[in-house]
């Protein structure tokens, strides 16, 4: 963050200090945890679910901060803090947009930061950990961790960059038409990567069309001259290159600007593959398991090449990087037991890709497949699920532990996968405990299914 006084961080937010006394206060950066407090910091209070930031006005100050971000006035004042320190403002998370895009202009004013934004129904992390690595070498980067994607976490992410940032790299989720408007308004891009249009959050959006609206909100976010880059290989996705001054395409099937040849796996399930960008090539070996993530590679890959990198150099910092942000295709080994825990979350397309990678490492070994339901897929949510349970026979994989999704474990057994049905992540992992786990596992679900946590458990118990 560039520093600012409290009267200009009140400004910025669209409010008003509380009180006179401690305008010229100078705030070095914004946090939303009472517990990160060093000091200098302007603490945004937030009213969650269980916890409201507001009763920890006070005890921030007390920790060092400058000064809070407040919505609530009555709440804060009840718990002593000084009114000469408080911001008050009509929406504190808000607020907190309004504070980043104003640092974002002022870092632009300062400095020439490269600003790349991702989007896609999947992908966003591991394409965002794939930039972050590719990337570093332009200079200082801000990247956020694991899936800071939202309208509280991109905009704390972009309110870390400062005067010295060479590239702020944004990950851009959406669960609603406007989502990415309103994230892209906070930070103009670039560079803006759509990776996929997919059946994800279907209930929510109404329909794949809809998903397909909202993820163009972010190539009609991309400032005059930036660069679009889209996955060829998805129709929906080509189709937004008629928003964009400039496209550069990716593909895996020969098919864009920048693509992939010669594709195989390793043994371990890591993807190798020619990377061609008009006359030039390089041989890639990911040191990510899944022969999905080639797609992410090839997005990352041209970005880098539109950010002027030398294809080699991209080639060589992609074998790096292995699963960088927690529950994603992280692969762990324990004795006779290989587990592939992709648990942070899954609609269809990604479990068919998780369900694929737990076939190939198998490799005709045990293998199970611990699964929690897909949320938010409305009304074909049954049909979807079904169906995942009857792919697994093709793919060979021996049995199924069905957590909280019925549709899943029906289609399973179908065709004649032997099937676990379970209620509960407590239920799943007893039965997890008592078992002499050998072969391969995989762990995936919606973020709400809470495999995550039995993906935590089991490795803390073998490990």
């Amino acid at each position: 963050m560039i520093p600012s006084t409290l009267r200009q961080a009140a400004q910025d937010a669209n409010g008003v200090l509380l009180a006179e006394g401690s305008g010229d206060h100078l705030l070095t950066a914004v946090t939303i945890d009472s517990r990160s407090i060093d000091g200098g910091e302007l603490f945004v209070a937030i009213p969650g679910e269980r916890v409201n930031g507001h009763d920890y006005a006070k005890a921030a100050l007390d920790s060092g901060a400058g000064a809070v971000l407040i919505d609530d006035v009555e709440r804060a004042l009840a718990t002593g803090a000084d009114p000469t320190r408080l911001i008050h403002v009509a929406s504190t998370q808000d607020s907190l947009g309004l504070l980043a895009k104003a640092n974002l202009v002022r870092v632009r004013e300062r400095g020439n930061p490269l600003v790349v934004g991702v989007t896609g129904s999947v992908g966003k992390t591991t394409t965002k950990d794939l930039l972050a690595t590719i990337l570093s070498s332009r200079g200082p980067i801000i990247a956020p961790p694991g899936s800071f994607n939202n309208e509280l976490g991109l905009p704390l992410t972009v309110l870390r960059a400062d005067e010295n940032t060479a590239t702020l790299v944004l990950e851009m989720g959406a669960d609603r038409i406007g989502n990415l408007e309103h994230l892209t308004t906070i930070a103009p891009l670039d560079i803006g990567v759509v990776l996929a249009v997919a059946r994800a959050h279907l209930g929510e959006f109404g329909g794949i069309e809809n998903v397909a609206r909202a993820k163009s909100e972010l190539v009609a976010g991309i400032r005059p001259h930036g660069t679009a880059i889209l996955n060829a290989d998805d129709h929906r996705v080509a189709a937004m290159a008629a928003m964009a001054d400039t496209v550069v395409t990716f593909s895996r099937n020969g098919n864009g600007d920048v693509y992939a040849s010669d594709i195989s796996l390793t043994d371990e399930g890591k993807p190798t593959f020619t990377l061609h960008s008009g006359d030039e090539t390089a041989r890639v070996d990911l040191g990510l398991v899944g022969e999905h993530h080639v797609a992410n590679a090839l997005a990352a890959a041209t970005v880098g090449l539109v950010a002027g990198l030398p294809i080699d150099q991209i080639a060589a910092s992609m074998a790096n990087l292995g699963a960088a942000s927690p529950h994603r295709m992280d692969v762990w080994r324990a004795g006779r037991l290989t587990v592939i825990d992709d648990s942070y979350n899954a609609n269809p397309d990604s479990m068919r890709a998780g369900l694929d990678a737990l076939s190939r490492m198998a490799n005709g070994g045990p293998s199970l497949a611990v699964l929690g339901a897909m949320l938010e897929l409305g009304e074909d949510s049954d049909r979807e699920h079904r169906a995942i349970g009857e792919s697994m026979a093709a793919l060979g994989i021996d049995r199924l532990m069905s957590i909280s999704a019925p549709a899943l474990a029906e289609g399973a057994r179908r065709v004649g996968v032997e099937t676990i049905e379970l209620e509960s992540i407590d239920d799943a992992w007893h039965v997890l405990r008592d078992e002499e786990l050998t072969g391969t596992i995989l762990l995936k679900g919606s973020n709400g299914s809470r495999i995550w946590q039995l993906a935590d458990r089991l490795k803390e118990d073998l490990c």
